[in-house]
């Protein structure tokens, strides 16, 4: 079983395990087996049942971090972001580089929610646990592709039900922060994965509803973080959000609330600093009639304080006819000082819907 530790890499079972689960109650004892629910009556103890609770919510095992190269391959097709016009390619201050459409045959390809583009490599994971690692080179071709699951996952019950990995951030030795839904729960992971650090049910998360926890998560120069409700209302169109003073998954590290105000009929899906220091905002909108939308805000973190309400520049919005779906996962880079964002879609694994990988320049005014 992988080893888990907190900040400073000391056992986590040295802590009490109840705050491993502490959005858990006395409920969750009762979905234990029957077997260990009938030692209420032999003399199990009350802090015992919460251990092992928590034990079976905290401890559900994955394969390891990134295996060998697989054999099912993944085609990338290259798109136009307008199908009726390849020429068209500037929106607000956006200007379209290239795309892909990317299929696969591997079984668990699909439903990614975050993305990490660090030079020719490129790590998606989606909202199973599952992630996929392959390089792409400037020309388009794509080569070496991995997948895996995350060692540890927050689930009760051992299935994608009650867990849900939306957002992603890095930190800068390599650690990886995954917040997840459901048990609105952050977890911390070393490097490519390879195992669990820290792992928090940060109190001020714990009232979010449970298909709108961390959905987007990022990590600001000096060590803060940023995370942003996707659907929990504080005030009419003003989303949730904290910020964290370090790493969320300490205990000492309490955040504090603001509201986020996105554009007008769209969700937060993703978020990532860019150079200068602003945060760069993905966004979703959806309806049967008008489909996918997405939107790109900016927000200056001088603007989050306790109790504030912070309402992003909207730079770009990307609509039907353009080849886009449902965006979820963002991410910067720099290429000969120019700032590129990556977006990349959750095609929810249905056909229906497509897994597109997107690249744009964000312009200067």
């Amino acid at each position: 079983m992988t080893p888990l530790f907190h900040e400073s890499r000391e056992p986590l079972l040295n802590m009490d395990v109840g705050d491993c689960s502490s959005s858990r109650n006395d409920r969750d004892v009762q979905a234990l087996p029957k077997s260990l629910g009938n030692r209420r009556r032999t003399g199990i103890g009350r802090a015992m049942k919460k251990a092992l609770a928590a034990l079976l919510f905290c401890l559900v095992p994955g394969s390891a971090g990134f295996p060998q190269a697989a054999n099912v391959p993944v085609v990338a097709t290259p798109i136009a972001i307008d199908p009726d016009d390849p020429a068209h390619r500037k929106f607000g201050r956006l200007r379209y580089v290239a795309g892909w459409h990317l299929t696969s045959r591997q079984r668990n390809f699909g439903g990614y929610s975050a993305l990490r583009v660090e030079g020719d490599q490129i790590l998606a994971l989606a909202d199973t646990g599952d992630h996929m690692r392959f390089r792409l080179s400037p020309d388009g071709v794509l080569s070496d592709t991995r997948f895996g699951r995350l060692t540890i996952l927050p689930s009760y019950r051992g299935d994608r039900g009650d867990r849900d990995s939306e957002s992603m951030t890095f930190g800068p030795e390599g650690d990886i922060w995954v917040g997840f839904e459901h048990g609105n729960a952050i977890l911390r992971y070393a490097p490519e994965f390879k195992e669990l650090i820290g792992m928090a049910f940060p109190p001020a998360m714990r009232k979010w509803s449970p298909n709108s926890g961390a959905e987007a998560m990022t990590r600001l120069d000096g060590g803060r973080f940023v995370v942003f409700a996707e659907g929990q209302a504080v005030a009419p169109h003003v989303h949730a959000a904290l910020l964290f003073p370090g790493d969320p998954t300490n205990p000492k590290n309490v955040p504090f609330s603001f509201g986020y105000r996105p554009p007008l009929g769209y969700v937060p899906t993703d978020a990532q600093q860019l150079p200068d220091g602003r945060i760069a905002v993905l966004h979703r909108h959806f309806s049967l009639f008008e489909g996918f939308w997405t939107a790109i805000a900016l927000v200056d973190p001088a603007a989050i304080k306790p109790g504030a309400t912070v309402t992003g520049e909207l730079i770009a919005e990307l609509k039907p006819p353009l080849n886009v779906d449902n965006m979820e996962g963002l991410s910067i880079t720099r290429e000969g000082g120019r700032t590129m964002m990556w977006i990349i879609s959750d095609d929810n694994q249905v056909p229906v819907e497509r897994t597109l990988l997107l690249k744009f320049e964000l312009m200067e005014r």
